[in-house]
């Protein structure tokens, strides 16, 4: 039997040939591993492209021409549910990321990022994990926060959201990117119950997916930006 890894198959959508090649370039010097199977400039692309090859995950731009990304990502996540998306995203685009989260993309990765990010981020998309870097997070609970002060009524008070104290640690843990292995350590429960408190996140906010649990909880004020987990 062979003990070859599996290779992570990527497609990537990006307007800009510069940063399409660049992360062609960076997934090749990889070596073993990785494989991009395919690129599109668009959105409308995107889809006959992820269509035809069925990759394991994409990386998304959010502003192109014609179809947008979070168009395309909410298209993918419809018909391809097993298919991870991961947002690439510049400093200057928070509330474009918590709208594509809210779409079904796990996580986002700044354009500029180094190898070693990358293909972490590639990695733990394949796994199913979230992706979310604590200094990207910051900035979107503090645009956030800002956008729930001049809201009325209070998100945080909106009828049908209102979530339990352990919901929202759970919840909060899942915005620091912990697994529910993780999560039941720290709190002491199993990971049936950290399943079934999920279950409960879900159905309570209307979504299908930590990812935009997390987001719908940080637009409506239901989490605090406090980041740094337990000690």
């Amino acid at each position: 039997m062979s003990n070859k890894p599996q290779v992570i198959r990527v497609v990537v959508v990006d307007d800009h040939l510069v940063v399409r090649e660049g992360l062609r370039m960076m997934l090749e010097l990889a070596g073993e591993g990785f494989a991009l199977v395919g690129d599109a400039a668009d959105g409308a692309t995107a889809l006959r492209v992820v269509e035809e090859l069925q990759p394991d995950v994409v990386l998304m731009d959010l502003r192109m021409p014609g179809m947008d990304g979070l168009e395309a990502i909410a298209h993918i996540r419809n018909a391809w549910p097993q298919i991870a998306v991961v947002i690439l995203t510049t400093y200057n685009e928070d509330d474009l990321m918590v709208r594509g989260l809210r779409s079904g993309a796990c996580g986002y990765l700044l354009k500029d990022t180094n190898r070693e990010t990358l293909f972490h981020a590639i990695q733990a998309a394949a796994r199913g994990e979230m992706l979310l870097q604590p200094e990207m997070l910051a900035r979107v609970f503090a645009l956030t926060s800002s956008q729930a002060k001049d809201a009325a009524p209070s998100f945080g008070n909106v009828e049908g959201m209102e979530l339990t104290e352990r919901e929202r640690e759970i919840l909060q843990g899942v915005a620091r990117g912990e697994r529910s292995k993780e999560i039941a350590v720290r709190l002491g429960i199993s990971i049936r119950t950290v399943g079934s408190h999920l279950a409960s996140i879900y159905t309570k906010l209307g979504v299908d997916s930590r990812a935009s649990a997390v987001a719908l909880a940080i637009e409506r004020g239901l989490l605090n930006s406090d980041r740094r987990g337990p000690k």
